[in-house]
């Protein structure tokens, strides 16, 4: 899993507490969360996946009590 750091990842972070990340494709949304919520001690609303040029990317909506901002501090990301 590798966070992605894009200017549109960025404005996401910051307007929609969404952290983006590329996947491999064999990774199901409940494993993406599970791992994810373990990782970072975190709580997540939702997950959107999408997969683009052979690879896989989700889209990961925490809980308003979890800033993004936090963990991409933390990850290196801003």
């Amino acid at each position: 899993m590798k966070p992605i750091v894009t200017e549109k990842a960025v404005m996401a972070i910051e307007k929609e507490n969404v952290l983006t990340f590329e996947l491999p494709m064999k990774k199901t949304k409940p494993e993406i969360k599970k791992e994810i919520e373990e990782l970072f001690d975190v709580k997540i609303e939702k997950i959107r996946t999408i997969i683009q040029s052979n690879k896989k990317y989700a889209m990961v909506k925490l809980k308003k009590d979890f800033p993004a901002i936090d963990i991409a501090t933390k990850l290196g990301m801003m």
